[in-house]
């Protein structure tokens, strides 16, 4: 291998990661269609960084540079505590606080009746998010809604 070809391997290797993608996990944590997702962005070169607990979403926001959330509004606060309010809102909140505030695809359960729906998704528009996704989620839906957002936000190109 000649020294331009290593020069250039190199530089594949540190731009492999050129897109983070906050994936948070709250009440679909055995869901496969969302378990699947950081193995096909991967190739893309869309790392996930994964919180299972709102206080594992802040650090991870704290730590790194996020250019699109998947909130989970049933993510619970604390890793492996189910009771008390969920922190997926308190993590929207964070992260439209943020200097540059990242495109955010919304998660959330399964709706009682018509009104809650409206009521849940004028409260994730108010708090910033880009599109709302009921669960189940199907694998296709996420995907496209992850492609809406490089489209309209990234102009189908990577973050510099």
């Amino acid at each position: 291998m000649h020294s331009h070809e290593v020069k250039h391997v190199s530089n594949l290797n540190r731009e492999h990661h050129r897109l983070n993608l906050l994936l948070t996990r709250g009440g679909w944590r055995e869901d496969a269609t969302v378990v699947q997702l950081p193995s096909l962005l991967e190739p893309m070169g869309i790392r996930s960084l994964t919180a299972n607990s709102g206080e594992e979403a802040t650090n991870v926001i704290e730590n790194n540079t996020i250019h699109i959330a998947l909130v989970d509004l049933s993510l619970p606060l604390r890793a492996g505590c189910t009771k008390g309010t969920p922190a997926g809102e308190r993590i929207l909140q964070l992260l439209r606080r943020l200097d540059s505030p990242p495109p955010t695809i919304v998660l959330r359960p399964k709706q009682a009746n018509q009104r809650v729906a409206a009521r849940s998704l004028a409260r994730s528009m108010q708090e910033g998010a880009f599109t709302v996704v009921d669960r189940p989620a199907r694998l296709e839906t996420l995907l496209d809604a992850l492609r809406r957002v490089l489209r309209r936000y990234y102009r189908n190109e990577w973050p510099s």
